[in-house]
């Protein structure tokens, strides 16, 4: 109970100077990896958990399939097509460039590895998470296509990138190897997740819709319905074979189309919630993932980190960008923010609990590595990189009228904890 108790401490003197630290280059993500490690079992030991325990598993688990399903429901598949410009680029060329570098970067770095298991690493690695630099897609001194194709490429690539890591977990334990095989895993783990996510929103939308329109519903219950009808996309699809966070995205993507116009604040609880939960998800990465994982952190798992948040995120984007126009700050600033947060994390714990590949350690280690690397980096330079490149666009803008950077967008709507408009000037 005393480590429950300075658990609780901790959020509540957090959350009395949010809006301060939200200026400064210490973030949530950093205080809360940290704190894990110190009370966790590597240190003070006061915190009676382990990874392979239903409940971290589940609070992991839980928190991704929210996120899931919020951002999926919040942002527009549409007029994300239609204002494809930067968001397009960056998750119809850079994310597959990405996984594609990254499986080559693992292969070079651990000869131990596999195709397959590298493949594992790659994926895992490749979504970003935006919530680990907020004054990168928040300063509005950035501009607006920049800080909108960022977040919306955060809000969108964890889902994008399941069903690839389904497949590769599937090659590393050997089931792609005859048509039987390769037929379960694209029918059963991702068809049926597609299939009963696009039903469970489907049903859930036209639920809401027809209570709340005969007035039996309170606004409270419809908010808390949202988050609801992630878990229960999440539960439906796992005993039938499929995938819960395939099946968590689809629904909400399904959900948000049929009900965002008539209810827009449909996913304002599910929001807060999901803030709440993926700063509890960071304390457990510190304690019971990064505090194990640091004995087997070697030189080539800290020379992958490095290589997996600069080389292997920096050059697919900047084949992405060829063409657009764009300048090389902006190449840069859009290449270098691209943290490996929640999701990351998530899909390392989930894997090596329910798959067990055959170097789970190694696994761990380096997704681990890396993402510890990158609150710390990322964190620590959002602010004041933000800035920096906010003063050069403003300097070139004066001197120049015509920029791509300054090209007029419409807005597309994402998840309130990274679409706080903060002013870090």
């Amino acid at each position: 109970m005393f480590g429950l108790a300075l658990f609780a401490g901790l959020i509540f003197a957090y959350a009395l100077v949010s809006k301060r630290l939200a200026t400064t280059s210490v973030t949530g993500p950093m205080l809360f990896v940290v704190f894990g490690l110190v009370v966790g079992p590597k240190a003070l030991d006061l915190v009676n958990l382990n990874l392979g325990s239903g409940f971290a598993q589940l609070l992991l688990e839980g928190t991704l399939v929210i996120v899931l399903f919020s951002d999926a429901a919040v942002i527009d598949i549409r007029a994300v097509r239609k204002e494809a410009f930067l968001p397009g680029r960056l998750l119809g060329i850079g994310l597959p460039l990405t996984i594609v570098t990254g499986v080559l970067a693992a292969l070079v770095f651990f000869d131990q590895l596999g195709f397959w298991e590298a493949a594992v690493i790659a994926i895992i690695l490749s979504p970003t998470d935006a919530a680990l630099g907020q004054a990168v897609v928040t300063n509005r001194s950035v501009p607006a296509m920049v800080r909108q194709g960022l977040s919306v490429e955060s809000g969108l690539n964890d889902g994008i990138v399941v069903p690839f890591l389904t497949i590769a977990l599937a090659g590393a334990a050997n089931e792609m190897t005859t048509a039987a095989g390769i037929a379960t895993v694209f029918i059963t783990e991702i068809g049926l997740a597609i299939v009963a996510g696009a039903l469970i929103g489907w049903l859930g939308a036209v639920a809401i819709r027809f209570a709340g329109g005969r007035g039996w519903m309170t606004r409270d219950w419809r908010l808390i319905a949202a988050p609801v009808l992630a878990l229960v996309a999440f539960a439906v699809a796992d005993p039938i074979g499929g995938s819960g966070f395939i099946a968590a995205f689809v629904g909400g993507i399904t959900f948000g189309s049929l009900i965002r116009a008539t209810y827009p604040d449909i996913c304002d609880f599910s929001e807060g919630i999901s803030h709440l939960l993926t700063m509890v998800a960071f304390f457990v990465f510190g304690a019971l993932i990064l505090g194990p994982s640091l004995s087997f952190l070697t030189w080539n798992t800290v020379a992958f980190g490095v290589t997996s948040l600069t080389v292997v995120r920096m050059v697919p984007v900047a084949v992405a960008m060829i063409g657009t126009g764009l300048r090389g700050p902006t190449v840069l600033y859009v290449g270098w923010f691209g943290p490996r947060g929640l999701a990351s994390l998530v899909f390392a714990g989930t894997v090596v609990v329910e798959s067990d590949p055959q170097n789970a350690p190694l696994i761990l280690a380096v997704v681990s590595g890396a993402v510890a690397m990158s609150v710390l980096a990322h964190g620590a330079s959002a602010v004041p990189w933000s800035r920096a490149y906010a003063r050069w666009f403003q300097r070139t803008t004066a001197d120049e009228v015509s920029m791509s950077e300054s090209l007029d967008i419409e807005h597309i709507p994402t998840r309130k904890r990274i679409d706080l408009e903060t002013d870090h000037q």
